[in-house]
């Protein structure tokens, strides 16, 4: 069992930086611009929330556009990592959207989509991301064994090649972004 209510609360703090101006702003993750990737943050998070037996607080959301509406986002986060904090929803199997996996490998997955998306997020905003380093190691452990042999692979890029000398990039690296390129593109 891995509790990353901790990198749940970091992507968080991207999500209420966001404002309306941010939205049409490109993403790494080149399927969405910021509000498509809002919109894919809620659609895990309460997907992932019902797959450990949660229930998410309130709607989903339908537009990203105002400061009340990214809240509920937050808050959705919020309810994924506490729905995935006891030792319960890692036990057995599940087959969210059809695929059955070990409920541990679903929660990893849970894991991944929050530290990589948040980081997504923070270089699209021009934000520092700060998830703890024992859940990026976790997710880490996690990206460099399931991607190479994922299930869909369509749903990851070429795994990039960068140094190991920032674990959330080398990270990000392996699900097919690269983060050298968005540091030029924001003059880092």
């Amino acid at each position: 069992m891995i509790d990353f209510r901790d990198a749940c609360a970091e992507l968080n703090r991207m999500v209420v930086q966001i404002t309306d101006h941010d939205l049409p702003l490109p993403t790494p993750c080149t399927d969405f611009d910021v509000a498509g990737l809002l919109g894919h943050v809620e659609e895990f998070a309460t997907g992932f929330t019902e797959a450990a037996g949660g229930q998410p607080t309130g709607r989903g959301v339908d537009d990203v556009r105002g400061d009340d509406h990214r809240a509920r986002v937050a808050a959705h986060v919020t309810d994924l990592g506490g729905a995935w904090s006891t030792p319960q929803p890692w036990a057995g199997t599940g087959d969210p959207g059809g695929l059955a996996l070990p409920n541990e490998t679903w929660g990893r997955i849970a894991l991944t989509e929050v530290i990589v998306h948040g980081w997504d997020l923070a270089v699209a905003i021009g934000a520092d991301y700060r998830p703890p380093t024992s859940l990026v190691r976790a997710c880490h452990d996690h990206v460099v064994v399931f991607v190479p042999n994922a299930p869909i692979p369509a749903l990851w890029g070429d795994r990039v090649v960068v140094g190991d000398d920032d674990l959330v990039e080398a990270t990000v690296a392996i699900t097919g972004r690269d983060p050298r390129a968005w540091r030029r593109a924001r003059g880092r």
